[in-house]
């Protein structure tokens, strides 16, 4: 089961629940790419919510039944709609003056406006291709590792997890389970849990390091901002064998919830504790914790609020360790490409708020902030293999154009084909001590 390709789980869900086919709405097509490959009559049609990470090869053959929905503002923008553009069949809208990074909340930013594109939409492949309503006799199960909630009767449309948004699909609901039968997945092999998961692959040996360099004795209590799902919190828990209270905070009441499910399928429950709040104004007293994290959080927020927060809940003596990741190095492709198109592959793109940080100006704050003994130690997240590789792989080869994606693509051949392709990705990161 732990190696099933997440297109049979769901494919095993969909049996189990009497669909043949469906709508499919997604953020991330990681989902819905190796269901469109190799299950394509499943699939009545597809629509991306601000995507992130778009699997051209898969939308290809879904390009007459696939709507794309993003915002107008920043890179991003720019991305999915250069992407979109070689895809002519597609249905793009947008959605006027939105910035839409992973954590935007979309469909409670934008509740009328992605309802009405895609009640539109789909009215428009029903006309074209109806098909089967479903009335299902459960409201909500889970089955290989994904969980599903279902509200409504009708057609079926399957939606996936919307990247770091904190309502999810939430206030669209009621509207999509007038005319269909809306079943909701979730799971840790599904959407931005899956991805986070996946990226622990790399991630977690530079997070040893600042750890390491931090000393965290037995007995100490630790502090976890921005925990996400959990990935962190669940390594610290076995790196220290149990000796320490770990607590994960974080806005994302729905990141809350699949961490709380990993954390007891490990058995951890007595080990981490979790709470909801804001990084810039934390739910604790003062001098709370012996040593506080906050891992790739500060790109999201006011950066400085969310350092002055972790000092002042951290003992006098105590720790704190940062890491953000890093638009201002290059990442490393080890590929033998032309100079200018290794340029274009190594450059960082990612999202990042006004206040927020992303670059070394983090050990600058970290001064300000009255953190002292700094020690700095930026360093890449090395993906050699699986399916964080692919991501950053796909990435890449969205932005590239034909010429480019042949330089690309026989470099990548030659690489694989003697064992040394891998992509590194750069973040700056920090320990200091609080006087």
């Amino acid at each position: 089961m732990m190696h099933q390709p997440v297109e049979e789980r769901i494919v095993e869900v969909l049996r189990h629940l009497g669909i043949e086919r469906a709508h499919f709405a997604a953020c991330m097509s990681r989902d819905i790419a190796g269901l469109a490959i190799a299950h394509p009559e499943i699939v009545s049609s597809l629509t991306i919510v601000c995507p992130w990470g778009m699997k051209m090869d898969a939308l290809r053959t879904l390009s007459s039944r696939l709507m794309v929905i993003t915002g107008d503002q920043g890179h991003v923008a720019e991305e999915v709609h250069r992407a979109v553009a070689s895809l002519p069949e597609t249905t793009l809208v947008d959605l006027r003056d939105y910035f839409s990074p992973l954590w935007a909340d979309v469909i409670a930013d934008r509740t009328e406006d992605v309802g009405g594109a895609m009640m539109e939409f789909l009215s428009r492949i029903e006309q074209q291709q109806p098909l089967q309503e479903i009335a299902p006799s459960q409201a909500e199960g889970g089955l290989a590792d994904i969980s599903y909630s279902i509200r409504g009767s009708g057609p079926p449309l399957v939606l996936f997890p919307l990247g770091l948004a904190p309502s999810q699909w939430q206030p669209l609901l009621p509207l999509l389970s007038t005319r269909y039968c809306t079943i909701t997945l979730t799971g840790p092999v599904l959407g931005m849990v899956a991805f986070l998961e996946a990226r622990a692959q790399g991630y977690l040996r530079l997070v040893r390091t600042v750890v390491e360099e931090a000393g965290i004795r037995p007995g100490e209590t630790v502090l976890e901002v921005g925990c996400g799902p959990g990935v962190i919190l669940r390594w610290l828990a076995h790196y220290t064998h149990g000796s320490n209270h770990i607590t994960g905070v974080d806005i994302n009441a729905y990141l809350l919830r699949e961490a709380a499910a990993l954390v007891k399928n490990q058995g951890l429950e007595r080990t981490i504790t979790l709470r909801e709040g804001n990084g810039e104004a934390l739910p604790f007293d003062d001098n709370a914790f012996d040593v506080t994290m906050a891992c790739t959080v500060m790109e999201e927020g006011n950066a400085e609020r969310m350092l002055r927060e972790c000092l002042r809940v951290t003992k006098s003596g105590g720790r704190v360790l940062a890491i953000v990741r890093s638009l201002d190095m290059p990442g490393w492709v080890n590929l033998p490409l032309g100079s200018e198109l290794k340029k274009k592959a190594e450059i960082q793109r990612g999202h990042v708020v006004t206040e927020g940080c992303a670059d070394a100006s983090l050990y600058r704050r970290m001064r300000e902030a009255g953190l002292r003994d700094l020690i700095m130690v930026p360093q890449w997240a090395t993906f050699s293999a699986g399916e964080r590789l692919q991501f950053e792989q796909d990435r890449i080869v969205a932005m590239l154009d034909p010429e480019e994606l042949s330089e690309w693509q026989k470099a990548a051949a030659r690489a694989e084909a003697e064992g040394t392709f891998f992509i590194a990705q750069p973040f700056h990161c920090a320990v200091g001590t609080k006087p």
